[in-house]
């Protein structure tokens, strides 16, 4: 399933990896992020169902998620963490609103409010996690190559965002940060656009094409082979300044709060601090999920 540019467009981000749910696994699914907390519907057609289930009790959390399904034609949208203000009978386009985004218990502490995209086949059960076609972005994704510095712009409970990379053209294009990709046969790597929760999360991806067989090197680090798209991190751990954070949230970006996000709870880093992030291998690498 492709996921057209005019739609991506109405968002500020997205990622097909950077997420423990299931279907991130294998990109088959994308997180929106829209830049306000409308959740805007990415597809068009009739609302087919509304459902509200219970949540995992989290202090942060919506106490109930819920799944809005829309007839999309030849195959069923599911769509994930909206409160909805449709109704089963409803026509929906493009861009349109279909209620708040809320934060459920599903979420992790450092993760955005965002829309949940996937999709089913007719004859498929439209309630299930597993089960949801491969997603594509559809539109080019520039590769960032970034050496691991930073200066500390914002914080929360759970996460530091840095000021560096530095998007090469917010509004214009998508970016996301650089791996390096190299086969034997490569006479030099060359970059291409991470995905994912690095490396809390045991799988993230490539947003470009041509790695498939390659292997990735990120802050001049071995941190896995590219199959396909997809990708199994490497044992390694992430470290700032020498002390150990869960890792590094990675995802394509148009807009200029593009700097690297750090996770970690319970960390110490103050605005306008100077660190320095780099891979360390690891017996004991986190994973979460």
């Amino acid at each position: 399933m492709t996921v057209p540019a005019d739609v991506l467009d109405l968002y500020r981000r997205f990622s097909l990896y950077n997420s423990p749910y299931p279907a991130h696994d294998d990109a088959s699914a994308i997180d929106l992020y829209p830049t306000s907390n409308d959740g805007l519907s990415p597809v068009a057609g009739e609302v087919v169902e509304t459902r509200t289930v219970s949540a995992p009790p989290k202090p942060y959390a919506h106490e109930e998620e819920y799944l809005i399904l829309v007839d999309a034609g030849e195959y069923v949208a599911r769509i994930l963490h909206v409160e909805p203000e449709v109704e089963a009978g409803d026509s929906v386009a493009v861009g349109d609103r279909l209620g708040p985004m809320i934060r459920s218990g599903f979420f992790a502490p450092w993760v955005g409010n965002h829309v949940h995209l996937g999709f089913r086949r007719r004859d498929q059960n439209p309630h299930r996690a597993a089960g949801s076609l491969p997603v594509v972005a559809d539109a080019p994704v520039e590769p960032v190559r970034w050496d691991g510095t930073g200066t500390v712009v914002e914080t929360g409970e759970t996460y530091a965002i840095l000021d560096e990379p530095v998007h090469p053209a917010p509004g214009d294009r998508w970016a996301a940060v650089a791996a390096e990709a190299r086969s034997d046969g490569d006479a030099e790597p060359f970059a291409v656009a991470l995905d994912g929760g690095l490396a809390h999360y045991a799988a993230g991806g490539v947003l470009s094409d041509g790695a498939d067989g390659r292997t990735l090197s990120f802050l001049g680090h071995p941190v896995g082979a590219v199959e396909g798209r997809n990708v199994a991190w490497d044992a390694f751990d992430v470290v700032v300044d020498g002390d150990r954070i869960t890792g590094v949230s990675l995802f394509a970006g148009s807009t200029r709060d593009f700097g690297a996000k750090l996770v970690c709870p319970d960390h110490g880093f103050e605005v306008g601090e100077a660190v320095r992030v780099e891979i360390r291998e690891s017996d004991d690498p986190i994973r979460l999920g």
